[in-house]
């Protein structure tokens, strides 16, 4: 009880409907993503209370994954890497003068989605949290190796740029003072540099200056919002008929997203696809044909999946300590400096914190329908906001945000910094996630790699293959290496052949 009447205060839901108008705005605009949102928004919040600072995080997470699917289907430029797939069968729609009910799909069926993610999240944390209580340093260690190995399953086009990356995260994560003997590294006699980089200013950087920085290059423009947007005046809500259409997609969707959210480094992008393709298996005859040319049963699978990872990905992030994907990866770094330790033991040291985290998606979800049925004429004037008055905000956001994070200009330089990073980053086409990955598990994998060595005595690394947990999580990590490895020479070879 004490718990919902902190969510349901006043000053807390005000956070929350200003995390969601914030995150329509970001959504909506294509060029920017959930990821840059919370990245640049996050030190914003800290001079809140942890409760009023999460309610606007999370809010502008579940609302800009939803929004991203506005302009996916009103001109064809998903918003976010999640909503890409929104774009096959909504500008189709669009096209066949159904943009309202289009929206109106993404509207309700991304906020169901989202709804039934909370309750995956309500159901299955804590019986995780509870196996995970058993982990010593040695599983810690391995299960920090399993997160580390996503990052082949997240470099997309290329293992080795992504490795790469990965690497370089972990070299930044190095910076700072020996986690067992607080001998200096890296620090080149650097005060700043004594307590490590700190991970906000690069995470505003990396995404938030990197991204504009590569839209400011960009010599051919993108397509011309105020050309190809027509507000139409057609309905939002689907009927009856269109409901019984949408509902095995729906379902099938809202049950596979939370597991494909859970796995650490899976997206709203992957479960997208994977419902996508897979919800045609539901729909027989000439309704199948529809898939990518306006197909209502479709639209709504992947609408679903949009926000339906996101209780999985809340799952990995609290049990287990591992970023479900980029913005979790976030939101870690922000609990972290609220002096929370995501992990089994916040269940045991914070319960109140996951239970409001819980009631606050929960709340968060619900306003995605609301707000999306109520905005969706709003939509078409959000995106044709003028992208020098989006670039300067947005440098504007990430100087003062990087800056109040400890009243630093040293984190400026960090961000600016990690903004030509990411710029070179996408001119090369090198990944992200991995770094990120490398920045959050390289400590944790560190300490405690030399406390099990510690426990086994005389540095036996016996102590990670006779303990079960350790030992499944670090075969699960190879295997995870391995696959996608031979995939890519099976690949070589057809092509060869």
């Amino acid at each position: 009880m004490e718990v919902i009447s902190q969510i349901l205060m006043p000053s807390t839901l005000l956070f929350l409907l200003l995390g969601s108008i914030l995150g329509l705005f970001i959504g909506a605009l294509p060029g920017l993503s959930a990821t840059m949102g919370v990245a640049i928004l996050t030190p914003m919040t800290f001079w809140l209370p942890p409760e009023q600072g999460l309610a606007m995080l999370i809010a502008i997470y579940c609302t800009a994954i939803f929004a991203g699917g506005v302009p996916a289907i009103l001109v064809n430029t998903p918003g976010t890497p999640a909503s890409m797939v929104t774009s096959f069968d909504g500008f189709a729609l669009t096209k066949q003068g159904k943009s309202g009910l289009a929206l109106g799909v993404n509207a309700i069926y991304s906020g169901l989605g989202g709804v039934i993610s909370v309750i995956f999240l309500m159901v299955f944390s804590q019986p995780i949290a509870q196996f995970a209580l058993n982990f010593g340093a040695a599983e810690y260690f391995a299960l920090a190796i399993f997160g580390l190995s996503i990052m082949v399953s997240v470099s997309g086009k290329s293992i080795r740029k992504g490795m790469i990356s990965g690497f370089i995260g972990l070299l930044i994560a190095t910076v700072g003072l020996d986690p067992i003997t607080s001998t200096q590294r890296f620090t080149f006699n650097q005060s700043d540099l004594y307590e490590g980089i700190s991970f906000i200013p690069i995470m505003i950087g990396l995404f938030g200056l990197g991204e504009v920085f590569f839209q400011f290059l960009l010599k051919n423009d993108q397509n011309n919002i105020k050309e190809n947007v027509k507000e139409r005046s057609d309905r939002i809500l689907p009927n009856k008929k269109e409901r019984r259409e949408m509902r095995k997609p729906f379902l099938f969707s809202s049950i596979l997203s939370p597991i494909i959210g859970a796995i650490p480094g899976a997206g709203g992008d992957i479960a997208s696809i994977v419902t996508w393709e897979q919800s045609k298996r539901f729909v027989k005859g000439e309704k199948k044909k529809e898939y990518g040319k306006g197909s209502l049963a479709g639209l709504a699978a992947t609408t679903t999946a949009n926000n339906g990872v996101i209780g999985g990905a809340f799952t990995t992030m609290l049990t287990l300590g591992l970023p479900g994907d980029a913005v979790t990866a976030i939101l870690i770094g922000a609990l972290m400096m609220y002096g929370l330790q995501p992990g089994p033991n916040l269940f045991v040291e914070d319960p109140d914190i996951v239970y409001t985290i819980i009631g606050l998606l929960l709340l968060a979800n619900i306003l995605v329908i609301i707000l999306g049925l109520l905005g969706s004429r709003l939509f078409v004037r959000i995106m044709m906001v003028r992208k020098e008055y989006i670039w300067v905000s947005v440098i504007l956001f990430s100087v003062i945000g990087s800056f109040a994070l400890n009243n630093s200009f040293f984190d400026v330089w960090i961000v600016f910094i990690s903004g030509v990073v990411g710029l070179i980053f996408r001119k090369l086409d090198y990944p992200l996630g991995p770094m990120i990955l490398g920045l959050l598990l390289g400590p944790m994998a560190e300490s405690n790699f030399r406390r099990a060595l510690l426990m086994g005595g005389d540095f036996s690394y016996s102590i990670f293959f006779t303990r079960p947990i350790s030992l499944i999580l670090i075969i699960i990590a190879i295997v995870s290496l391995i696959i996608p490895v031979l995939n890519k020479m099976n690949q070589r070879r057809k092509r060869n052949v």
